[in-house]
């Protein structure tokens, strides 16, 4: 099972490579259109400033849009995830625009960023979440999260002052607003979840 992590200058790659090489993947990090290729499926790691990870990305847009529409497995981490969608308040520039909807602040009566552990509340069946329920943590760190205009593709949410998406899947498509590979054995589910998905 070949898993390419995208580098686009903000991602926790070493962390996501090493989850992945436990789950029994060889990981190749990749910067560049051509690096894709050949991957069974691609994650987008993301720790940092929606602009500045909307800019980086765009040299691999076309590349990446091209493996999403060949129906290959694709997870966004944190940002991964916020840039699958068109836009956020934090700051100017365009995400991917895969699913339609915007990037919001959380609110301002709790603490931000979101930082620690927080669990699921599953809104519908899906095959990242398989085995995972509400006793299972996960690692949070944002202060921004994604808010479809599809609630559909929702599939997780977690509560910090409001009700967020913290897991999005439509198609081949998934979303976690968690950092999996920070989260232990409930992350390492998650992880194996997505590899099991890529081999189908």
């Amino acid at each position: 099972m070949r898993i390419a992590v995208l580098n686009y200058g903000v991602g926790n790659l070493y962390s996501v490579k090493r989850s992945f090489e436990r789950a029994g993947c060889t990981v190749n990090i990749c910067s560049a259109p051509g690096e894709l290729d050949g991957s069974d499926a691609v994650v987008l790691p993301g720790v940092g400033n929606f602009k500045t990870g909307a800019e980086n990305i765009q040299r691999v847009r076309e590349a990446l849009l091209d493996i999403i529409g060949s129906h290959k497995p694709v997870l966004g981490i944190c940002l991964g995830m916020q840039l699958l969608f068109e836009e956020s308040d934090e700051s100017p520039g365009s995400g991917l625009g895969v699913f339609s909807g915007r990037v919001i602040r959380l609110p301002k009566n709790v603490r931000a960023p979101h930082m620690g552990w927080n669990n699921l509340n599953i809104i519908r069946s899906s095959k990242i979440l398989d085995g995972i329920g509400g006793c299972d943590y996960f690692y949070f760190a944002h202060t921004y999260y994604a808010l479809p205009v599809d609630r559909g593709i929702v599939a997780a949410e977690t509560e910090y002052g409001v009700k967020m998406p913290s897991a999005v899947a439509y198609r081949n498509i998934f979303g976690v607003q968690f950092h999996p590979e920070k989260s232990g054995n409930p992350g390492k589910r998650v992880i194996e979840n997505f590899v099991e998905i890529a081999k189908r």
